[in-house]
């Protein structure tokens, strides 16, 4: 590109929207030209405002450090300077839902972290690999806000991004049923191991609305843009069901499924699946997209956390321990990073996605 699209980061100072500052530092085609958070930190310098709580473990980039924090609230003063907004501003559900359409009614394409407009039925959540079609849902969108530009576009739950790959993979096999367990990161939290004292050498069972996002997800993103009805029909199946715990790891979620299929794949058929499966963002080559969006680990003692989390600059995910089950036909263990491919990566992936097919273009 001869000229990047400038983006704003809106809820800049939490741990995801530094994740977007962080990975969208030299990016090829979008450069931040804005910051914004809550009216606390208005008024200072980026810097100043992460000042003491900056979780990254690389630096602040140089180009954001002097920007000034926008009140994430002053919609005309951010809308004015950018092309679009990546969100992840931390306000009730209600309060996410008006804001990010109010951006979007300004002409503002959003890209939203935030869970609050998942079930928005013309509202796409995209990954990138496996449904980028949901896109065709914005022209609907777009005549529901009264929209030339603007709409809106999430990205999923942290938590199934390291088992759904695996099913969407497997598709042609028709996934009947699936247990899935999560043990999720500390990050998922917004915290790090410091501010978590409570989850240091603990399991915590339970992590709030996080089973019902895991059980769900997965069908909206395996669904249809229906025409007639402008919307999202969520896939039958499979029936998913879940526990989430949350585990003393910084970053990256493990999962262990279980899996019926109603036809009968061999292990090398999986395997085979999961290894050549890729999508539009490898076909379009976007900038964040991992050259190998799913690997198989033969070792037994793989995925780890330690070893595997950052594959592929953390968008890749890992896939091993496939093996027959006793009442299940399959079951694996799975690894995804949480904040790079579950949370900003993803986003970043998704608006390199939209760019490429024509919904986010320069002002």
């Amino acid at each position: 590109m001869s000229e990047k699209l400038k983006v704003g980061v809106i809820g800049a100072t939490g741990m995801v929207g530094q994740r977007y500052v962080t990975l969208l530092a030299d990016h090829p085609w979008f450069e931040v030209a804005v910051v914004a958070a809550s009216a606390h930190s208005a008024g200072k310098t980026y810097a100043e405002a992460v000042n003491g709580r900056w979780k990254m473990q690389a630096p602040i980039p140089d180009g954001v450090k002097e920007l000034p924090v926008l009140d994430a609230n002053d919609i005309e003063a951010v809308t004015s300077q950018v092309d679009f907004v990546f969100s992840a501003v931390s306000m009730s559900k209600d309060e996410i839902r008006k804001i990010e359409e109010d951006y979007a009614k300004t002409e503002t394409p959003v890209v939203s972290n935030n869970s609050a407009h998942r079930w928005t039925p013309d509202v796409p959540m995209i990954v990138p690999e496996i449904n980028p079609e949901h896109s065709d849902v914005i022209k609907y969108q777009r005549e529901r806000l009264g929209t030339k530009r603007g709409f809106i576009a999430v990205k999923p739950n942290c938590s199934i991004q390291s088992y759904t790959p695996a099913l969407a993979a497997w598709q042609q096999f028709e996934p009947t049923q699936v247990i899935a367990t999560t043990y999720q990161a500390i990050s998922g939290a917004g915290k790090t191991l410091e501010d978590a004292p409570e989850i240091v050498g603990n399991v915590i069972p339970y992590i709030p609305g996080e089973e019902a996002k895991s059980e769900d997800e997965p069908l909206k993103i395996f669904g249809h843009v229906d025409a007639a009805t402008g919307t999202i029909v969520s896939a039958d199946a499979p029936t998913i069901t879940s526990q989430c715990l949350r585990v003393p790891v910084l970053y990256g979620h493990t999962a262990a499924a279980f899996v019926n299929f109603k036809q009968k794949p061999t292990k090398e058929e999986l395997v085979a699946a999961l290894e050549s499966y890729s999508g539009e963002p490898q076909k379009l080559g976007l900038p964040s997209a991992p050259k190998q969006f799913i690997q198989y680990m033969t070792d037994d003692f793989r995925p780890q956390v330690r070893y595997d989390v950052n594959f592929e600059n953390g968008m890749g995910i890992s896939i091993g321990r496939l093996r027959p089950d006793k009442i299940f036909d399959w079951k694996f263990v799975g690894l995804s990073h949480n904040t790079a491919r579950g949370a900003a990566g993803g986003a970043i992936l998704c608006a390199e996605l939209l760019k490429a097919q024509g919904y986010i273009t320069k002002k």
